[in-house]
């Protein structure tokens, strides 16, 4: 039986990636030289679900997953193959073996679509289909933070610093939470909406023409929005002092967008990244 693979992620030294499935495992890869070929090994418990997202931690010795049980894990991934030394931090109290759960968060009622860990790896936050976005620091993982939005599901976000990210999905626009040490804030839409043509500002001989060429008033509905689909993807297209100054989104619309960080700050009155 094939399952339908979900999510692939690579590390930022690029010795090894991980594979999450419909097969409610994740396998992780690397390359053996001695066969001259890529093996794997896989974390199946206690995934009980579709995995849907998966992020690694800077260290590339943890790593964050995200599934369909509602569930936000935080996995050991340490390689001896890879001759791995780990070292304890919050997040991994003492040192332990590949595919260990080190902790694990729970949504309010939605799945995981998305799981990323802040440039330091200091916090992890996550994005569900209950319209939720949740944050936690290593520091105090018994405090997370979750912010329930008005706006259609997320599917993916993307840390700008340590103190802000974006997160995109079912609302075709980028949107911007600001984290403080006690708090995450909703900081602003970051697709301008440009200027709708009304028909009450037609005069009436554009009016008509328009009604005898389509034979309506209205064509159908326009979207607003730079995308016109649901933003799957996120990634940062350039940084500068570990900060992102310029992103990507793509999404189902078959676009990909780029969006300037200084840009963005210009153009919103008040917004600070």
């Amino acid at each position: 039986k094939q399952w339908y693979q979900r999510r692939v992620a690579i590390t930022a030294g690029e010795d090894r990636f991980a594979v999450g499935s419909g097969a409610r495992l994740l396998s992780v890869c690397y390359f053996d030289p001695e066969n001259n070929w890529w093996v794997s090994k896989h974390i199946k418990k206690p995934i009980r679900s579709t995995i849907l997202c998966v992020d690694w931690h800077p260290t590339n010795y943890l790593l964050a997953v995200g599934s369909c049980d509602f569930k936000c894990r935080v996995f050991s991934s340490a390689l001896k193959e890879l001759s791995d030394k780990p070292q304890t931090s919050p997040w991994m109290p003492k040192l332990s073996k590949f595919g260990t759960l080190l902790v694990e968060f729970s949504t309010n009622n939605g799945w995981v679509h998305g799981v990323k860990f802040s440039p330091s790896g200091a916090q992890l936050a996550w994005v569900s289909h209950d319209s939720s976005v949740n944050v936690v620091s290593m520091d105090n993982q018994t405090k997370v933070f979750t912010v329930l939005t008005a706006s259609l599901p997320y599917c993916c976000l993307l840390w700008l610093s340590e103190d802000s990210f974006v997160a995109a999905g079912h609302d075709n626009c980028p949107d911007l939470f600001n984290v403080s040490r006690d708090d995450v804030k909703y900081g602003a839409r970051l697709d301008i909406k440009k200027e709708k043509l009304s028909e009450h500002n037609m005069s009436a001989m554009a009016r008509f023409q328009k009604l005898d060429e389509h034979g309506l008033t209205e064509t159908g509905t326009k979207l607003h929005t730079t995308h016109v689909n649901c933003i799957t993807d996120i990634r940062a297209a350039a940084t500068s002092n570990g900060k992102v100054t310029r992103f990507s989104t793509s999404g189902k619309d078959g676009k990909l967008v780029i969006w300037e960080v200084n840009a963005l700050c210009s153009a919103i009155q008040g917004l600070s990244i």
